[in-house]
């Protein structure tokens, strides 16, 4: 199947940047968080609250490792990298870009990570999180792109000529 996935921390640009490149490429457009609300009719937020980070990971485990689609750009949530299976069904349906961006850059991008709906755990700090999760952006990734400083325009490219690039080849 013929799908761009995107991965990544949270507020580097996933959701932002693949409206955009799902438009430019002609592909439709899937935002798993929204995916996961639908399913459960909660927030993210309320999921995490009620069922705790392991159990929001299991649900955005379940609805991943589920979507079924062709010529799609799929943003997931930044704690995707956690399932397993999720990220193995992602990887047999699509090529996974991780948009890297630098904690620093991060930073001023998120206002209130609860409000936000991000699964971290009881006293984890932002920075916590980014070391945890880099080491599989980067195990799961079949490209990374580098998007510091990029305007959602200049990514939208970048990406897409990374990933037709990668397809010749």
């Amino acid at each position: 199947m013929d799908n761009i996935v995107l991965i990544g921390m949270p507020g580097c640009g996933k959701s932002t940047v693949g409206v955009v490149l799902a438009k430019v490429m002609g592909y439709h457009f899937i935002d798993a968080d929204l995916l996961i609300q639908e399913r459960e009719n909660r927030l993210l937020s309320e999921i995490i609250e009620e069922n705790g980070p392991e159990g929001f990971n299991q649900i955005e485990n379940e609805v991943n490792a589920t979507i079924d689609t062709d010529r799609s750009v799929i943003a997931t949530g930044g704690s995707v990298v956690y399932g397993k299976e999720a990220m193995a069904h992602l990887g047999e349906i699509g090529m996974i870009l991780y948009l890297r961006l630098p904690l620093g850059a991060l930073q001023p991008r998120l206002d209130d990570l609860t409000e936000r709906g991000i699964s971290m755990k009881e006293g984890q700090t932002l920075k916590d999180l980014y070391d945890e999760r880099t080491p599989l952006f980067e195990k799961y990734a079949d490209l990374v792109i580098d998007v510091e400083g990029l305007s959602i325009r200049e990514s939208v490219m970048l990406i897409r000529e990374s990933y037709l690039q990668c397809r010749k080849i």
